[in-house]
């Protein structure tokens, strides 16, 4: 075992606290150590462990959208104050899970108001609660319903949220004169997807979810991805999002067969699948987690 990895699985154990993900799926969002890449205008993205961070530096202005985990946070802000002395204007988080959200509390001091959707405020503390971890969070401050926006800078974000997905709380956040869009965990690039059930994510809604933000976004805004699979980008066009959407669907549709053919949920797990026909670039660990949500949401629509 190399000594990155120890020292992942080390860390891991605080960040579960903010996080239902289990420990085998932390072990797949290893991402290249302290990467910082401008995308567009004074938009980019840090990536080292977890979801991706999107970020804005400007002389009047400055946001970071997401926040790994408590021991890669610093790591961020320690690359940001190269760049910018400023307090960061806004702090805003895609959804609660605790490689997205783990960070904040790195940020408690530096940072003017923090922004998510109130689901995933509620789930945050939920966790948080459930895991004695109260004291290790930084929640958000401002939550919205439906949209938000505030002008920071040069730039001007604004945050969409189009229902439940991968959790009951997940945003598009949009840097508009960038034309960018942090997708948060709404899309795992050629990865199979975590859907967190326990947090009311809906299989079927997160295709609609998809096909709005494509109605809403341009052809030419660049999409940022909370994870990919190996050797795939994190950031992507409207047309991964459309694949996505394809994933999910056939997702769906493969489960509605093998359930019509009197298939168990046992009996799926022990088929050890590992692809989902029609989707098949959609690769890696934990196609177990897709099809058991798939299989659950649709017995539920039967009662």
């Amino acid at each position: 075992m190399s000594l990155h990895r120890r020292q992942f699985l080390q860390t891991s154990s605080f960040a579960i606290g903010a996080s239902v993900l289990p420990s085998t799926w932390l072990a797949q969002l290893l991402l290249p150590a302290g990467e910082m890449k401008i995308l567009r205008n004074n938009v980019g993205i840090f990536t080292e462990r977890g979801g991706t961070i999107a970020w804005m530096i400007d002389k009047e202005g400055l946001i970071v959208v997401d926040t790994q985990f408590p021991d890669t946070a610093p790591h961020l802000i320690e690359a940001i104050r190269k760049q910018s002395d400023r307090r960061i204007d806004l702090l805003v988080n895609t959804h609660h899970h605790g490689d997205h959200s783990g960070g904040n509390i790195a940020f408690k001091d530096i940072v003017n108001r923090v922004v998510a959707h109130k689901n995933s405020r509620a789930n945050q503390e939920r966790v948080a609660i459930a895991n004695k971890a109260e004291d290790k969070q930084l929640y958000p401050d401002t939550t919205f319903d439906t949209t938000w926006s505030q002008k920071v800078g040069a730039e001007t974000l604004s945050m969409h949220y189009f229902g439940p997905g991968h959790t009951n709380g997940d945003s598009f956040v949009h840097f508009e004169n960038a034309n960018v869009v942090h997708c948060g965990d709404l899309m795992f690039n050629r990865r199979f997807p975590f859907v967190d059930k326990t947090s009311g994510a809906s299989v079927s809604n997160w295709i609609e979810a998809l096909g709005k933000a494509r109605k809403t976004f341009s052809k030419d805004t660049l999409f940022v991805f909370g994870h990919s699979a190996d050797g795939i980008p994190v950031t992507g066009t409207e047309q991964d999002l459309a694949a996505m959407q394809n994933y999910l669907s056939k997702l769906l549709k493969f489960v509605k067969k093998e359930i019509k053919a009197g298939k168990t949920k046992e009996q799926l797990a022990e088929a050890k699948l590992q692809s989902i026909p029609g989707a098949e670039e959609w690769k890696g660990q934990g196609i177990e987690r897709s099809v058991n949500a798939a299989f659950d949401e649709l017995m539920e629509g039967k009662k």
